[in-house]
């Protein structure tokens, strides 16, 4: 993450966009070695998750909120990238953001609820930045 604060932010934004596509399926990790343990049923994939630990069942919710989430990220930093934004504070936004949500998955698996929740506030905080910034742009 330290090398993305060195980089221009257009470029920041573009590699932001990628990390955070990559960190949507972190939690699906989890669920595989959940999946394991209880024996996965090819023919019947959605059918396992009642099955599954607990920490599998957290694991999935936490993959499943992690496409809401990459969606409006996603956006926010095209905008940010579309309108030219170069302010320090758009490339520590998305920065920001990938540790909020790393941090978010790890916190819902690990179930400490308020742990995940401050990260959801940092990481909509974060796409409320990036959608300002853009929205406000004098270009």
């Amino acid at each position: 993450m330290a090398l993305l604060a060195h980089l221009p932010v257009g470029k920041t934004l573009l590699i932001s966009i990628a990390i955070a596509a990559f960190l949507v399926y972190v939690p699906f990790i989890v669920v595989a070695y959940g999946r394991m343990q209880v024996g996965y049923d090819i023919s019947a994939p959605r059918a396992l998750f009642d099955k599954l630990p607990p920490f599998a069942q957290r694991a999935t919710w936490a993959h499943q909120n992690s496409f809401e989430s990459f969606m409006m990220f996603a956006a926010a930093a095209l905008m940010a990238y579309v309108t030219q934004q170069t302010s320090v504070w758009v490339g520590l936004a998305a920065i920001a953001y990938l540790v909020a949500r790393l941090l978010f998955s790890v916190f819902y698996i690990a179930n400490i609820p308020l742990g995940r929740s401050l990260m959801f506030g940092v990481g909509s905080l974060c796409i409320t930045t990036l959608f300002l910034f853009s929205l406000l742009s004098p270009s």
